[in-house]
């Protein structure tokens, strides 16, 4: 379909005439006569023209009647162009054409085509070239629509639904409320006048959130289909260009969605996950903090959507409800990454909103563990997925099973590397040599323990079996475990001085007193090594805080001089070994009156040692220093470091190096701390558990004693009494 020129003429003729220079080019110098150009001359000026094209014009600055630079706009389509020129017309009361511009017999009226490449390349580069001063601003938010209905309004209309049938108000506001991001926006944001660009409030109305969704459910299908046909729209809407707060603020909302618990749009969920996960570090870092604003009820209800969600993908019940797998190879590491996100969100919250373990997937127990382990190993700095990077995700159940694995890989080696060994220099293989064979006097247990541990420190990753000398009989676990058993209650006696018991916390902590010898908390260290190694429970009783030190690098620096087992603190961890001085603490912090006078305290530590009484200074000139209410948080803070930290890091870091001179693997890495206290000693909740049974049934037992004892006395008085009466 061709257009009529000369009525598109005649409606621009308002507009500059950028020919007129071309003209006068045209012109020979020194001739009075006109020349045409040649085919070359007209191409060339042509390309010197169409860079002196002058810049788009946005609707802001057109309007001012300037050619100054703005922020493009999207093109607009032809109808629009030509209402445009008729409106100016009507503005300028051009009486010159009496009718207005008309294209006729056009049903499907579509875009202009893009401006060409090298025009818009060169008007990005000019922009770009600019003085920073003279650049154009970066573009604000746009404008949200104005939407009045509030929550109460809602339930009122959803009364009204129930009671008349007539969903049409209800579909509306679905409908208008999902269409795009704005919309999302304009209806569950607090106040629209706000930016609400903090990490601390996400401005996102939640309870309205959470009417509308719980409602969403219980609607026609029309309606649901219409929420999801609009969350479709809009994900392809914003998928250009850079994140607004209101953008962030709509996935968040789009997330808490109960309809993707359905498989059904498990295809339009995964790209509004796919969409979550390529966002910026910086857009991660303010859902992490709003998502920890979640109530616990939805907060749940998400992780375990996103954990049903991993399950379904790598066990489908119905593989035909799934595209391929190799087709959307990018679900699985989306949704684990969305999930590391409310992860985060959790570590954040104090206390936690859920508990760690709500966050494992079963499911990853019935995959290839190793082979993730190794994916994770060998291309550990590569784009190359791996559940590994995410151990959160992962069961305890799984992470002692990959701990085992890699355990026995590594005693295998050491094996096979010995039986080399010994074949190379000609000699008779032996299988003792497969093992890590100690020999032990119960007499001198805690000695010979030492010693046979220092001189086998190459054996350390072999099979454990132990022998006590002058007793016969084969190590078929059970010595092991009684070697164990003896060793750490000699240790662990409070006669002996490497640990001290609190009663009030029920367990053990490092004793502060200088030594010249710290050999045997190595000793100890390596003893909770081979327990993880070999599998075997010890009765240790330890504060989170010495896991969380233990970890603290999970992986032995290669520079000596590193500090080891220094961890961030905090009052917490003291009040659980010593909660009678963390009260104490807490109490300072909270005191209202003089602090310096009725504490009358400095920046000292006061510590008996073997009868002597020894202040230590935490911080230089500390002696001098006193606590005021404008210094107590930092004297706190040193405080709780010095005894948890300093006052005991040569102890601590001997420990620390011979746990990992066996448990040297990157395994540790998945672990979290309250995941090494289990491996080591168990769960803290069954053994609670468990000393709670035992203590109702001796309760129990007592009692039915007692009333055994009553009857049989109630039995003796009446045969008593029988025998009186005969």
């Amino acid at each position: 379909m061709s257009l009529q020129t000369p009525q598109a003429a005649t409606a621009g003729s308002d507009l500059p005439a950028v020919t007129e220079k071309g003209s006068l080019l045209s012109y020979k110098m020194g001739e009075d006569s006109f020349v045409p150009p040649s085919v070359e001359e007209e191409d060339g000026e042509e390309e010197k023209e169409k860079e002196k094209l002058p810049p788009i014009l946005t609707a802001s600055n057109t309007a001012g009647g300037g050619l100054e630079r703005g922020t493009k706009s999207q093109f607009s389509t032809f109808s629009s162009f030509i209402s445009t020129i008729n409106q100016k017309k009507e503005a300028a009361g051009s009486s010159s054409s009496p009718t207005q511009l008309v294209i006729p017999n056009i049903k499907n009226v579509r875009d202009l085509p893009p401006i060409c490449l090298d025009v818009r390349q060169k008007q990005r580069i000019s922009i770009d070239t600019l003085p920073p001063d003279l650049k154009a601003p970066v573009p604000p938010e746009a404008s949200l629509p104005i939407r009045t209905k509030t929550m109460k309004d809602f339930q009122e209309d959803m009364e009204k639904t129930k009671l008349s049938g007539d969903w049409k108000a209800v579909h509306d506001f679905y409908l208008t409320t999902f269409d795009s991001f704005l919309e999302l926006n304009a209806a569950f944001k607090k106040d629209v006048s706000l930016p609400f660009s903090t990490i601390e409030d996400s401005g996102i109305n939640a309870k309205f959130v959470n009417a509308v969704y719980d409602a969403l459910l219980n609607t026609p299908q029309d309606i649901q289909k219409s929420v999801l046909k609009g969350i479709i729209n809009g994900l392809l809407q914003e998928w250009k260009g850079p994140r607004t707060k209101d953008d962030l603020r709509a996935y968040c909302i789009l997330l808490q969605n109960p309809q993707f618990s359905n498989t059904s749009t498990y295809v339009i969920y995964a790209h509004l996950l796919r969409q979550i996960a390529t966002l910026a570090e910086a857009d991660h870092h303010f859902l992490a903090h709003w998502f920890k604003k979640i109530s616990q009820r939805r907060f749940k209800q998400l992780v375990d959507r996103l954990l049903q969600f991993i399950s379904l993908r790598l066990f489908p019940a119905k593989p035909e409800e799934f595209p391929p797998m190799i087709k959307c190879t990018w679900w699985i590491p989306s949704a684990t990454k969305v999930l590391s996100l409310f992860n985060a969100a959790n570590s954040l919250a104090n206390p936690a909103i859920i508990p760690y373990t709500d966050f494992y997937n079963s499911t990853l127990d019935h995959i290839d563990l190793m082979e993730e382990y190794h994916n994770w190993q060998c291309y550990g700095n590569s784009h190359r997925f791996s559940f590994c990077q995410y151990p959160f995700i992962i069961s305890i159940a799984a992470k002692k099973f990959i701990i085992q694995r890699d355990s026995e890989q590594q005693m295998i080696s050491m094996a096979r590397q010995s039986l080399v060994d010994k074949v190379s220099r000609r000699q008779r293989p032996d299988m003792n040599m497969l093992f890590l064979n100690l020999k032990v006097r119960r007499m001198n247990l805690v000695s010979d323990s030492l010693d046979e541990l220092t001189r086998k420190r190459a054996d350390l990753k072999k099979k454990l079996k132990v022998t006590f000398v002058g007793e016969a009989g084969l190590d078929m676990g059970g010595l092991t475990k009684e070697w164990f058993l003896l060793l750490i209650r000699q240790i662990f006696h409070p006669d002996y001085g490497m640990f001290t018991y609190h009663k009030d916390s029920h367990c053990h902590w490092f004793s502060s007193y200088k030594c010249d010898d710290y050999s045997e908390f190595r000793l100890v260290g390596a003893l909770m090594g081979l327990a993880v190694y070999n599998s075997i429970t010890l009765d240790i009783r330890f504060p989170p805080c010495c896991y969380k030190k233990l970890l603290s690098p999970p992986i032995v620096p290669c520079d000596q001089s590193t500090p080891v087992g220094i961890s961030g603190v905090s009052l917490d961890d003291l009040c659980h070994i010593m909660p009678e001085l963390a009260h104490g603490l807490s109490e300072l912090l909270s005191y209202e009156d003089n602090v310096e006078e009725d504490f009358y305290s400095t920046f000292q530590v006061f510590q008996e040692e073997f009868g002597v009484i020894k202040s230590y200074n935490l911080k230089p000139g500390g002696d001098k220093i006193p606590v005021t209410a404008q210094n107590r948080k930092e004297y706190v803070q040193l405080y709780v470091d010095f005894i948890l930290n300093k006052s005991i890091y040569k102890q601590f870091a001997a420990f620390y190096y011979g746990f990992h001179s066996v448990c040297d693997s990157y395994a540790l890495m998945l672990l979290r701390p309250e995941e090494v206290e289990i491996l080591v000693c168990g769960s803290p909740e069954l053994h609670k558990y468990i000393k709670e049974v035992n203590t109702r049934e001796g309760e129990e037992l007592v009692k039915l004693n007692e009333n055994v004892d009553t009857r049989t006395n109630d039995y003796k008085l009446s045969m008593n009494e029988l025998r009186v009466r005969n």
